[in-house]
């Protein structure tokens, strides 16, 4: 059976962006790749973007989920950081979901504080610190 995993693309602060999203989370990068790790080629990066971010995965919960993502340099066309998707996170529990939901949004952006609904979540809707769009939710009744 096929998955998703989410793939953000970053304009400079994806380490950042996974650093942070690594203290949310937890857990350990699976990979973490600079653009200066690739071979030599006929065109090389500039040395501007030799530091930046080329792949970073962490493996997030247990059901096999990964995010993931990179930097974008300005030579790559169609890597733009958007925001006509949200990232949706289940968790076990209300205080689960609290404390991914304040550590998300904080320094970002709450478009829906995070409160039971009536369809029967605990439901709540930020823009993190880097502008990714994140859904937090958990059965009312955990």
């Amino acid at each position: 059976m096929a998955f998703l995993n989410v793939y953000l693309n970053f304009n400079g602060n994806c380490e950042a962006a996974f650093n942070h999203y690594k203290s949310v989370f937890g857990g350990e990068f699976d990979t973490f790749s600079r653009f200066s790790d690739m071979p030599p080629s006929e065109a090389p990066l500039p040395e501007s973007e030799a530091n930046k971010i080329m792949h970073v995965s962490l493996p997030v919960g247990t059901a096999g989920c990964v995010l993931m993502g990179s930097d974008c340099p300005p030579t790559f066309t169609g890597g733009v950081q958007g925001n006509l998707f949200n990232v949706s996170v289940t968790a076990d529990s209300k205080e689960e979901a609290d404390r991914l939901f304040k550590a998300l949004s904080e320094d970002g952006k709450v478009s829906m504080p995070i409160a039971d609904t009536f369809w029967g979540a605990y439901f709540g809707m930020c823009a993190d610190m880097f502008g990714v769009q994140w859904m937090v939710s958990c059965d009312a009744k955990a």
